[in-house]
């Protein structure tokens, strides 16, 4: 299929093109990380990809790291264990507003959505393309479907299609977007997507990165 081949193509040539360009940023990120957090870089948390795959998205590690028993424990392991705070998390389509458990320069990256760059990697693994419907967490889409039962045909729907670094909801609010219209805005843009769309999609980004609208 024509799109599929041209979308690959475009992948491949774009995140070929990022990781040389941002090179020199990676490395002062990855810096200044080791600097003022203890710990790895990187943060791979499992991701669904096409057809319900399982993969590891990369992306810099944001949040605080915790020494338990001689190893690195990651703040996200760490919320399993406040129930208070897994509670807040639940409630608002698994993220939280003032996070205690990001670090000053985690809470930039995020808002400048820089940690997300990373990603290029699994674009040109194969796993992920530059625009695509959000990458959900397993946990995230099992809890929210329960939740909001109506969206369980529209996540087949979005499954049919890699996640992608930028998509329709990333440009539209992002976080401040709930689960339920947030696959609707997927599927949405599963259902038009085109060459065409994508770059419309990629120009629209630059500003929501700017403003970060909706970044938590």
């Amino acid at each position: 299929m024509f799109f599929d081949f041209a979308k690959r193509t475009i992948d491949i040539a774009g995140s070929t093109f990022g990781l040389v360009l941002f090179s020199p940023l990676f490395l002062l990120l990855a810096l200044g990380i080791k600097i003022f957090s203890p710990g790895p870089v990187f943060f791979t948390p499992e991701r669904v990809g096409r057809n319900g795959k399982l993969f590891k998205m990369y992306k810099f590690r944001s949040m605080r790291m915790y020494r338990i028993r001689g190893h690195w424990e990651h703040a996200h392991e760490m919320l399993k264990r406040d129930k208070e705070m897994l509670k807040e998390y639940k409630l608002n389509s698994f993220k939280l507003k003032n996070d205690p458990r990001i670090t000053p320069l985690g809470r930039f990256l995020r808002k400048s959505s820089l940690d997300e760059l990373p990603q290029l990697v699994n674009i040109l693994k194969g796993e992920m393309s530059l625009v695509g419907p959000r990458a959900y967490l397993p946990d995230e889409l099992e809890e929210q479907q329960k939740v909001y039962s109506r969206t369980k045909p529209l996540v087949k729907t979005l499954l049919n299609c890699k996640p992608g670094l930028t998509g329709y909801w990333q440009v539209s609010g992002r976080s401040d977007i709930n689960f339920d219209k947030r696959i609707q805005m997927d599927v949405a843009y599963v259902k038009r997507r085109s060459i065409l769309y994508d770059f419309g999609l990629l120009l629209r980004t630059i500003p929501a990165i700017f403003t970060g609208r909706g970044a938590v």
